[in-house]
């Protein structure tokens, strides 16, 4: 199968094209591809290309394109994933497992109970470095469309956004009644569903009132306290088993 790297559409000139940045020095240094060799472009709107390099280098790798066809077809429900920022470099795991799963974008947020905080330029800079762990994660299972990992928000703002047609949860070890089974029961006539995953230390009393305030059901996975790294992928697995199984 040929090797599946990402264009962009502004590179593109009738059957020609070229790569540039990380791509291109990937292709050219890492992998070594030549003049001759076949690889499989997809762009950021998800056309698939078969190409074939024309020329490579670390800079700048031109490729004549040979077919183009178009994007799948998208999924029928999107499921977003807003998950507190946790400890160490628990988030670059989240990102790429949550990715592999199919989750349409994730939204990283400060809670109350998160633990370190970081300036803006270095909240930029772990953006940037989750944003490429999704790219790379989109082409290791063969998706087309990256989801975006969006810019480092509130709560409270990931709580009262507007989400049309939206299943609302969070998650929260203090639910002692409603499981994940229950709500999931008849909710296939949503078209979409916005997770809500908090810190190592769980959410405030005072969040769980403000979520509930804003049309978000909490839930219990269970009766054992899971990492917030495993409730992602476990809430996640769930999700698309019962929606797209």
């Amino acid at each position: 199968m040929a090797r599946h790297f990402f264009l962009d559409r502004d590179n593109i000139s009738r059957d020609r094209a070229f790569i540039a940045g990380d791509e291109a020095r990937h292709i050219a240094s890492v992998l070594r591809l030549r003049a001759g060799d076949a690889i499989r472009l997809i762009d950021q709107e998800g056309w698939e290309y078969s190409a074939v390099i024309s020329a490579s280098s670390p800079q700048r790798v031109e490729v004549a394109l040979i077919e183009k066809r178009p994007p799948l077809e998208a999924p029928a429900r999107r499921i977003i994933l807003g998950q507190a920022l946790p400890k160490f470099q628990k988030m670059d795991y989240i990102v790429q497992k949550a990715t592999e799963l199919g989750v349409s974008s994730i939204i990283p947020f400060v809670s109350s109970r998160s633990i370190g905080g970081a300036g803006a330029d270095r909240l930029r800079l772990k953006r940037l470095r989750w944003q490429k762990i999704a790219r790379e994660a989109t082409k290791q299972c063969g998706r087309r469309l990256v989801p975006p990992v969006e810019k480092v928000t509130l709560f409270r703002d990931v709580v009262q956004a507007e989400c049309e047609n939206c299943l609302k949860l969070i998650l929260w070890e203090d639910e002692k009644k409603t499981g994940l089974r229950e709500i999931l029961i008849g909710s296939n006539h949503y078209k979409n569903a916005v997770v809500l995953v908090g810190p190592e230390g769980g959410f405030a009393p005072g969040e769980i009132e403000l979520a509930g305030g804003c049309g978000f059901q909490t839930v219990s996975l269970g009766p054992h306290i899971m990492r917030t790294e495993t409730a992602s992928l476990y809430v996640l697995s769930v999700l698309q088993y019962e929606w797209e199984g």
